[in-house]
């Protein structure tokens, strides 16, 4: 009976990572045609729905090292998509800020992307999605990841 129990963990397991692996590569794809990569992307959509952001948090809202932020925002900051600002109260503390062409870009593009996503979730009904919510969630707590 327990073989049977961990044999259902592990087949779990593999399809809940050949799923993310799937819908991961579909949305990066209109990503990166799009100029930029999902970490890119994803510290303009932070920064564009929840405005300025100390660097060093940026890490954990996204699920990246905190090593590859800077880098990240190098990038970015290049592309002239955001710009530093520095703490008026703490020397210690650099806001990423996204500008004004780093918001027209999101702006553009993001509603294809909620678009895209909306539609690989389509073959979920609301009930079921509130159901894997709760599900992934309930998984994910225990790991320490949500």
């Amino acid at each position: 009976m327990e073989n049977e129990s961990v044999a259902k963990s592990l087949k779990l397991f593999i399809v809940l990572s050949r799923a993310y692996k799937a819908i991961n590569e579909h949305v990066n794809k209109v990503i990166q045609a799009n100029g930029l990569n999902p970490t890119e992307f994803a510290v303009l959509e932070l920064l564009y729905h929840k405005g300025d952001q100390p660097m060093q948090q940026i890490g954990g809202k996204i699920l990246l090292a905190s090593g590859s932020i800077t880098y990240v925002v190098d990038k970015l900051e290049q592309k002239g998509m955001l710009k530093r600002i520095a703490c008026p109260n703490d020397r210690r503390v650099t806001y990423a800020q996204i500008t004004d062409e780093g918001k027209s870009f999101i702006q553009e593009i993001f509603p294809e992307h909620a678009r895209q996503i909306h539609d690989l979730m389509s073959s979920l009904s609301d009930t079921e999605k509130d159901e894997a919510i709760h599900l992934l969630k309930k998984l994910g707590l225990p790991a320490g990841k949500f």
